[in-house]
């Protein structure tokens, strides 16, 4: 089979969806089908320092297209690079055709695909991720619209879970059995500990019972405070603000930790200024940065405790690499979490935004040995039965098989209103 996939960031930008795409990719090329991606990117310097930027790399086996997103970088103008995306679908399309376009986000990718589904008589398939469900759509009437039709009208949307499913439908009124719940993956040998370390290229097979060094692949002991780890898009949605104050209720209270916060975002500096505001040294609180995906395993290696107090997912991939590295999980009862995640079973929840409860889970995982370790533990027997590539991986594929029998939506207008009052055309990078 022969698939276009359409991606709104892909590596050199760090992001659980470039992680997902790379996995995704690689899943699709082992199968034997012929894919192009074709992806945006930010390639000024305020994109790549919220984002990393620049053209994406070589993917083994696959086709890769990179293209610029001037019009969102220079005065937000979605509009402009959607008939980029689109034309150069049509360009590929005319050079050899393809069998099914997949679109990672419903906008600005997947509104891209349905138009040139339209265009060119080719199926689709759209992934609804996070900022869809959570923020694109309730933005604007061009959104809404946009947003709408694609749910209406792709040929098959994939989601990462059911509270996700009850967020869209909530926000955009779409009917629930449009959706196919796909969830997140992770490669559960990449970030095994112990002899389980390694790439995932080769070795022990995805999902087996690799890094057995420290009962079965958790952080072996260690002397010194208990470390967390926060890692991922440095922003207050994601709950890195409310974690660093809850971190200062903790010492106010005499809980010692260590703190790591890894990544880059948009509140990175927000993130910095309220650490000093709570008097907090490097040593207790370590900003990271920017991290590569090749060194992202050993973050995880260097942590006992993964905390994410974020207040919306579509589907958490941090969470999962952290599971799989055998970590102890901290997060929220949010949408996206609460799909993967049950209270004092395999990690600890509270209420987005309540920071006294994040400080006591905290401060409680941190205390008891024995509960961090059983977290940790089932956290990771759970993650290499349900959440590995290879039954990800298929699922998408059997949904790529029953479209590309199928003919896509052309009944509807390609024209959006305008609506200029769009808050993310002032802040393109927070979509």
């Amino acid at each position: 089979m022969r698939i276009c996939f359409v991606s709104r960031r892909y590596f050199p930008a760090i992001s659980g969806m470039s992680v997902y795409a790379q996995n995704l990719l690689r899943e699709l090329v082992g199968a034997g089908h012929d894919v192009t991606m074709i992806s945006q990117y930010r390639g000024d310097a305020f994109g790549t320092r919220v984002y990393g930027g620049g053209p994406p790399p070589p993917v083994p086996g696959v086709r890769v297209i990179g293209l610029e997103q001037v019009g969102e970088q220079t005065e937000g103008d979605f509009e402009r690079d959607i008939d980029t995306m689109v034309e150069t679908i049509a360009a590929e399309h005319a050079r050899r055709p393809f069998d099914v376009l997949h679109a990672q986000y419903g906008y600005p990718t997947g509104w891209a695909v349905l138009l040139a589904s339209r265009r060119l008589g080719v199926p689709n398939v759209v992934s609804i991720q996070g900022g869809d469900g959570h923020w694109v759509g309730s933005c604007c009437e061009t959104h809404r619209v946009a947003m709408c039709t694609v749910l209406a009208r792709a040929n098959a949307l994939l989601i990462g879970g059911r509270s996700f499913v009850a967020e869209v439908c909530d926000r955009l009124g779409s009917d629930p059995a449009r959706f196919t719940i796909v969830p997140g993956a992770v490669d559960t040998v990449r970030f095994a500990r112990g002899d389980g370390q390694g790439s995932g290229q080769g070795g022990a097979q995805e999902g087996e019972q690799t890094g057995g060094k420290a009962g079965g692949g958790l952080p072996a002991p260690h002397r010194g405070p208990v470390r967390l780890l926060y890692h991922g898009r440095v922003d207050r949605r994601k709950g890195v603000l409310d974690f660093i104050d809850a971190l200062a209720l903790m010492r106010e209270q005499g809980t010692g930790f260590g703190a790591t916060i890894s990544g880059i975002g948009p509140d990175v500096e927000p993130a910095r200024a309220r650490a000093a505001e709570h008097g907090f040294p490097e040593s207790e609180i370590r900003f990271t940065g920017y991290a590569d995906y090749d060194r992202v395993p050993d973050l995880y290696r260097q942590a006992d405790v993964f905390v994410s107090p974020t207040y919306a997912e579509g589907f958490s991939n941090t969470i999962l690499e952290a599971m799989a590295a055998g970590l102890a999980v901290v997060s929220t009862h949010s949408v996206g979490v609460s799909d993967c995640l049950r209270d004092d079973e395999n990690g600890l929840l509270v209420e987005p935004g309540d920071v006294p409860a994040l400080a006591r889970a905290l401060t409680r995982v941190i205390e008891d040995e024995p509960l961090r370790r059983r977290l940790a533990r089932d956290g990771l027997a759970e993650c290499r039965r349900v959440y590995s590539w290879a039954t990800v991986g298929r699922q998408i594929m059997e949904v790529y098989a029953r479209v590309a029998r199928e003919r896509p939506a052309t009944g509807f207008s390609p024209e959006l209103p305008a609506d200029p009052a769009c808050r993310f055309r002032a802040e393109p990078h927070l979509l």
